[in-house]
C-alpha cells in the first residue's frame, strides 16, 4: 500500500513517528507500505516554521509516484500539498483511498490569524468528504467530528514502541527533582507557557524545538531545554522525569503521553480530547483545570502502574487496526 503525506522525515513530530512505526511493523503483519512524501519534490519553508518545508508536487509527479508503487490501497494522511495532490489524482481515476485527521488545523490557525473556525473546519471537510473513510484517534475525537459534519468516521488506535521508551535509563537528567518535564514542539499552540509558569518544586525540562523557543527561554530562563532529543536520550529524559506535563488544550491525541507512561513517567494534563482518551481510568495520571495541583498530584502515582498500561499501547496494534481501516478502500 501507498502512503502520501506531508509529514515525513527530517520532520520530528507526532504524524512522522506514528508513520514511521507503521512502515516498520507492517512487514511484521504480511503487508508493506511506501511512503510518499515531501522530500520528493521542490520545496519551501512552511511560514513560522523554517525547519518544515512545504512540498510543491506537480499532477504529473504524483501520478508518477503513484502508478510505480502500484499500490492495492491509498491512505492520504495530511490536508497539505502533497495530500491535496494524492487526493486529485484519486478522485480523478476513480480510486477510493483513506485519510486521517491527525491535526487541528483550524485551530492552529486561528491562533494565528483572524480566520474563523467555521471556514477552516468546512474547508477540512471538503478534504476528507471523498474518502471511504476517515480515521480518528479516539472515540471523542470521532464524535467531535461527526457533530462538526465529517462523515465515514473510523477509529485508529495508536500505539509505540513501548520496549525502547521502557529501556529509558532513571537518573540521567542530573537535575534538582522533583522533575517536571514537557516534550512537544515549541509553538503557540501547545501552550508551553501554561507548563513554565507554574509554581513547582525542583525542576522544569523541555525537550522540543520550535518557533517559540526563543521567546520561551527568554521569559522562563529558570527551565532547561534539552533542544530536540531521539532514540535512548528521549527515552532516559522520560526516565528521569517525575512527571510528564501535557499543557496542550488542542492535541487530537497526544503520541508523547504514551510515551512518557511506557517509561513510567505519570502524566498531568488538562481534562481536554487527548488526556482523557489516552489516560482513561487508568490511574496513570492527573487530568484537572488546575495543571499545577495536577502535576503536584501526579507525583504520588506509582511508575509500575504507568509501565504496566502502557504495555497495551504497542505499534503492533496500531499498524493491525491501520490496516483493517485501509482494507475499506482497497483497490
Amino acid at each position: 500500500m501507498l502512503i502520501a503525506t506531508d509529514a515525513w522525515r527530517p520532520q520530528i513530530n507526532g504524524v512522522v513517528r506514528t508513520l514511521e512505526g507503521l512502515v516498520a511493523e507492517a512487514p511484521r503483519l504480511g503487508a508493506a507500505i511506501s511512503v510518499v512524501g515531501p522530500e520528493r519534490f521542490a520545496s519551501a519553508p512552511m511560514p513560522g516554521y523554517p525547519d518544515i518545508r512545504l512540498a510543491a508536487p506537480t499532477p504529473s509527479a504524483i501520478a508518477r509516484a503513484i502508478r510505480e508503487a502500484q499500490p492495492d490501497a491509498i491512505h492520504i494522511a495530511t490536508e497539505g500539498p502533497v495530500g491535496f495532490m494524492a487526493r486529485r489524482f484519486c478522485i480523478r481515476h476513480g480510486m477510493p483511498f483513506t485519510t486521517c485527521y491527525h491535526t487541528r488545523f483550524p485551530e492552529y490557525l486561528a491562533a494565528r490569524l483572524p480566520v474563523p473556525l467555521s471556514w477552516s473546519y468546512a474547508a477540512m471537510r471538503r478534504f476528507h468528504k471523498p474518502a471511504v473513510a476517515t480515521m480518528a484517534a479516539t472515540p471523542a475525537l470521532a464524535r467531535e467530528l461527526q457533530g462538526r459534519g465529517f462523515g465515514h468516521l473510523v477509529l485508529w488506535t495508536r500505539g509505540v514502541d513501548v520496549p525502547a521508551f521502557a529501556a529509558g535509563r532513571p537518573g540521567m537528567l542530573k537535575l534538582p527533582g522533583p522533575i517536571f518535564l514537557c516534550v512537544a514542539r515549541l509553538a503557540v499552540e501547545k501552550n508551553i507557557d501554561a507548563f513554565l509558569a507554574l509554581d513547582l518544586p525542583g525542576s522544569k525540562v523541555v525537550v522540543g524545538d520550535g518557533p517559540a523557543r526563543t521567546s520561551l527561554q527568554a521569559r522562563f530562563p529558570d527551565a532547561r531545554f534539552l533542544g530536540m532529543l531521539s532514540g535512548q536520550a528521549l527515552a532516559d529524559a522520560y526516565a528521569s522525569a517525575d512527571v510528564f506535563v501535557f499543557p496542550s488544550r488542542t492535541d487530537t491525541f497526544g503520541l508523547v503521553m504514551l510515551e512518557a507512561l511506557a517509561a513510567g513517567a505519570p502524566v498531568a494534563a488538562y481534562p481536554v480530547t487527548g488526556p482523557r482518551d489516552v489516560l482513561g481510568t487508568s490511574g496513570c495520571g492527573v487530568l484537572d483545570e488546575d495543571l499545577r495541583a495536577a502535576a503536584l498530584a501526579a507525583l504520588a502515582i506509582p511508575r509500575d502502574r504507568c509501565r504496566a498500561y502502557a504495555q497495551g499501547a504497542t505499534m503492533t496494534e496500531s499498524c493491525r487496526s491501520f490496516l483493517d481501516n485501509v482494507s475499506l478502500a482497497a483497490l
